[in-house]
């Protein structure tokens, strides 16, 4: 059994136009009549929500440092029904860290190979021409064995800069599948964890529509249809993670957004119901609820509002008497003390644990993570080992709680941000992907 034909979007770098490309791609197969099943490749929440809105399907991450083989072959088994995959691969082609976890790298090129998707290479070809061609031979040599379907070439400036880069892509023999003239009014807004949110964008659907005119004007999607390929799938009896409880209150707004889709896929596959709520409208969780799950987002763009929100602020300390609460990046800051903004304003979180975060005295911090718990949380037990994500500029100023559990980076040094405990309220910094396979 195979999956249906598919490609990967993928770049030298970020920044060089591959989510336009992909949005676009996905938009324009979609008004042809095809089934689009969209994928993207690495540790992202908030592409793949641009995904759906793209292709009216819902996109999956998939990711060979976080996940074993079972979860791959289960994530990779929601194409089926659809008559083509595009998947939309992170920062460079080969990027990935330095030593393999579940399955690999956790690279785009590993994410190609194993699901057979033929690359299709965006090129940034501004400043240059014929020299274009040398950058995407590297990039298909460096791995011989990986499927190479060709080059998009972004931001061309004239006809003559065109005739001479598509020069050296013939004398390379690599296809020219498109070629994207310079436009400014392409980009996507972004904000400091990358692009916007989905829900935020002003008019999403008149922008996706506008990318997808775009490549029909300036690429050979015929060619595109032709070059996706696909490999075998594994086996159909994988599947995805169970919830951690039957009843689950999901905080879903701007503030708290950064969920990814196969948990909750997995949750509601297996009988879980989520009930979602907004923090920012003030809204309780459901009081009836087994478990409080607040995930990542933007709480620090909206601390005034939340910590003004005593409807929602009086439900889930009444919730967290007697049932669980969980928090994740933004979430996690959202149950501490207090979170100070920017500007240096100190705002009163809901107090369910004592810590206090800074996005004023910021802090990059951004990698996999291996958690090994030394407290229980909602779902695992201690002595699990977790997989996940870290990817915010906050820092801790004040964490009095006892450690959730130790976590290390993808070489495996141990970090401070442990994650903390209090009660039947938990929460973590690391954004959980998967649970370890044996």
């Amino acid at each position: 059994m195979t999956n249906p034909p598919g490609l990967l979007i993928s770049a030298p770098s970020s920044g060089t136009g591959k989510t336009t490309v992909m949005l676009g791609l996905l938009r324009a197969l979609a008004e042809d009549g095809m089934a689009v099943q969209p994928f993207k490749s690495g540790p992202d929440y908030i592409d793949p929500a641009f995904h759906l809105a793209a292709a009216k399907r819902p996109s999956f991450n998939i990711d060979s440092w976080a996940m074993g083989e079972d979860l791959l072959n289960a994530i990779s088994a929601q194409a089926a029904g659809a008559d083509i995959v595009v998947a939309e691969g992170s920062m460079g082609l080969f990027d990935g860290v330095a030593k393999p976890g579940a399955v690999g790298h956790g690279t785009s090129a590993e994410t190609a190979l194993r699901m057979g998707w033929p690359v299709v290479l965006v090129l940034d070809v501004g400043g240059q021409a014929q020299s274009a061609a040398a950058t995407a031979l590297g990039f298909r040599m460096y791995n011989p064995d990986l499927p190479f379907a060709g080059v998009i070439l972004n931001r061309c400036a004239s006809p003559r800069h065109e005739r001479l880069t598509r020069l050296g892509m013939e004398r390379a023999g690599l296809p020219v599948l498109g070629v994207l003239p310079r436009r400014g009014d392409l980009a996507l807004p972004e904000r400091h964890l990358g692009l916007i949110q989905a829900v935020e964008h002003p008019d999403l659907e008149a922008a996706i529509a506008g990318y997808a005119t775009f490549l029909r004007d300036h690429v050979d999607l015929d060619a595109i249809k032709a070059a996706a390929s696909s490999g075998p799938v594994g086996p159909s009896s994988a599947a995805l993670p169970r919830p951690p409880a039957q009843r689950i209150a999901l905080a879903h707004d701007a503030a708290f957004s950064f969920t990814y889709p196969h948990l909750l896929k997995g949750w509601r596959d297996a009988g879980a119901e989520i009930l979602p709520f907004s923090p920012l409208a003030n809204e309780a969780p459901a009081p009836d609820a087994d478990l409080v799950w607040l995930p990542g987002g933007y709480p620090e763009l909206h601390a005034g509002t939340l910590a003004a929100a005593e409807t929602f602020l009086t439900g889930l300390r009444t919730h967290a008497e007697t049932k669980p609460v969980h928090g994740e990046c933004g979430g996690y800051m959202a149950l501490g003390e207090g979170l100070v903004d920017k500007d240096g304003t100190r705002h009163r979180m809901a107090g369910l644990l004592g810590l206090v975060t800074s996005y004023e005295k910021r802090k990059f911090n951004l990698g996999y993570r291996k958690a090994e718990l030394v407290a229980p949380m909602p779902g695992f037990s201690v002595g699990a080992a977790l997989r996940g994500h870290e990817f915010h500029y906050s820092s801790i100023l004040e964490q009095p709680d006892p450690p959730l559990a130790r976590v290390f980076d993808a070489e495996g040094a141990e970090g401070p941000q442990t994650g903390s405990v209090r009660g039947h309220v938990t929460g973590t910094f690391f954004h959980l992907i998967a649970e370890a396979e044996a």
